[in-house]
């Protein structure tokens, strides 16, 4: 008889801090909601500031630049930038295995460099049994790029059907996944990853769902981002003391603000896509329930970073992103010319735009944080994070204030299941994980304070205890009291250059340690390498 967890893992994409209902959001995620009522939400967990960052620590304990996922997916530099999942690390789904456990994965992918031929970094080559989604980060939601089963590319699966979404493909397949676990292997326990690509640019979604957002925006983001604060206080997730951080300098007043109706119809349909994802969410809990397996189930939820401000990128050719980028379709499945870009007398949700919802939006999802995915200031890395296990989690509805990283993800699963990190693959010593196990609050809010590490594209952070270091490259160190002020108003740096200081020595400490390069002889390299991918922004 099964005895350990089951354990499901879904993120989701550039989905701001406070977007979904139970962080005070205005979109509606019952789903979601229902599993932070019944299980307990975390109020300063953190991830990365970009995707494929995230994805890899998230799978393997250890921080990006360990895996080779110093980036992207692209190669910028030696060992830790190679842009390619390395064989210095052990997925979940590896160490799940010699376990007993069986492994599925439904969704994106992104921390493999090779998005045609399959190859060792690839999930079947990674430990998972059973793989359906992209191995590319970002694509049309209607017609998405590198569609894979297993290792077969199974793109006509899409251009073939004129129901598909890839939002309802990831969530079904989830669901069949389970249903087949619990009719092939009822004795065994499952690891499943849910991987939405969803709210990520392009802003794609049904009629249906953004029509149920009429008017939920239309007093703008200004007054929004103050009631968004207030609920949050009210719910206990934001200490009252906390300052709303400025609207974004490069954004105007909404007031002030042209083309209101795209603005408005931008937001509706960014909620939408993560209403779409809600709903998938609740057909995968509801086919744990129907096998009797939802009580025994350890679920996480959370985003790979925070909200996205990047514009459709303006720099790149349509041609490009198609061809070199693989993250858009020329023409969609009926053979319309796709158009790409911010074009405000052009509204986004169907399949020939391709769009994305700005800056003014994205400090709004991020409310009440500084700035956003890229970054690492809180409205970069700060995310919801949502545990529920009813036969491992006793407490229901409970709120916890203590920091938790990514890379704590598999110290708990590691916890929980009793599963042995292994020390090498192969002939390869590599390195133990990262991360310290939650569940110590799954019972109380005790975890002992450790220093927490970023460092993206230069952009750099460490916070230890109450205080963090941090700095949006190449600007100085900032160092912010976030007991008094997590959003980051208030720079104590010249108040306190002792603690600034230790903060930094730790840093050093840690980025040499996990193979971080400077930030200046990066750029070097990239100078030496062919063409410019869309990211930059040097």
């Amino acid at each position: 008889m099964q005895q350990q967890p089951n354990v499901l893992l879904i993120m989701n994409d550039d989905m701001g801090y406070s977007d979904i209902g139970c962080y005070g959001g205005e979109v509606d995620t019952p789903n979601l909601d229902r599993l932070a009522r019944h299980g307990l939400r975390l109020t300063q967990f953190y991830n990365t500031p970009r995707c494929s960052p995230s994805r890899a620590s998230l799978l393997t304990g250890l921080y990006p630049h360990q895996t080779g996922i110093g980036i992207l997916t692209y190669p910028t530099g030696p060992e830790g930038y190679a842009g390619d999942l390395n064989r210095n690390c052990a997925t979940i789904a590896e160490v799940l295995k010699g376990q007993g456990y069986k492994t599925y994965l439904s969704g994106k992918w992104h921390i493999s460099s090779d998005l045609i031929e399959p190859s060792d970094s690839w999930p079947l080559q990674r430990g998972f049994d059973h793989f359906y989604g992209t191995i590319i980060g970002a694509g049309s939601f209607y017609y998405p790029n590198t569609l894979t089963r297993g290792n077969e590319n199974i793109d006509h699966e899409a251009r073939n059907d004129e129901s598909f979404f890839y939002t309802d493909a990831i969530s079904d397949q989830a669901a069949r996944f389970i249903h087949e676990h619990a009719k092939d292997n009822p004795a065994s326990p499952f690891f499943q990853y849910v991987a939405y690509t969803a709210p990520h640019w392009p802003l794609h979604a049904h009629d249906d769902d953004i029509a149920k957002y009429k008017g939920r925006f239309d007093a703008g983001w200004d007054k929004l981002r103050a009631e968004r604060l207030k609920r949050m206080v009210d719910e206990g997730l934001i200490d009252h003391n906390w300052q709303l951080t400025d609207r974004d300098p490069s954004q105007p007043g909404w007031e002030d603000a042209q083309d209101k109706q795209w603005l408005l119809r931008c937001m509706e349909v960014y909620a939408a896509q993560i209403d779409r994802m809600d709903q998938g969410i609740g057909r995968v809990i509801k086919a744990l329930e129907d096998t009797g397996q939802l009580d025994n189930t350890l679920i996480f939820f959370l985003s790979d970073n925070g909200a996205c401000a990047e514009d459709i990128p303006e720099n790149v050719t349509a041609r490009e992103m198609v061809n070199d980028l693989m993250i858009a379709r020329e023409k969609t499945r009926k053979g319309e010319d796709v158009i790409f870009g911010n074009i405000p007398h052009l509204m986004p949700g169907p399949e020939n735009t391709y769009q994305s919802y700005g800056t003014a939006w994205a400090n709004l999802s991020n409310t009440p944080f500084r700035l956003y995915k890229h970054w690492t200031h809180e409205g970069g890395v700060s995310t919801p994070f949502i545990c529920h296990w009813p036969k491992g989690i006793s407490v229901k509805g409970v709120i916890r204030h203590t920091p938790g990283h990514i890379p704590d993800v598999m110290a708990t699963i590691l916890d929980v299941t009793g599963a042995i990190y292994p020390d090498s693959v192969g002939d390869t010593k590599i390195p133990a994980p990262e991360g310290h196990s939650l569940t110590p609050l799954f019972v109380n809010e005790e975890l002992h304070d450790r220093p927490i590490f970023w460092e993206h594209e230069g952009n750099a952070a460490v916070r230890f205890g109450k205080w963090k270091l941090v700095r949006a490259y190449p600007d100085s160190w900032e160092l912010y009291d976030m007991e008094k002020d997590r959003t980051e108003m208030n720079n104590l740096a010249d108040a306190y250059p002792r603690e600034a200081t230790r903060l930094a020595s730790l840093y050093d400490e840690w980025a040499t340690r996990c193979g971080v390069i400077p930030r200046e002889k990066i750029l070097e390299m990239m100078k030496k390498l062919p063409g410019k991918a869309f990211w930059e922004d040097e």
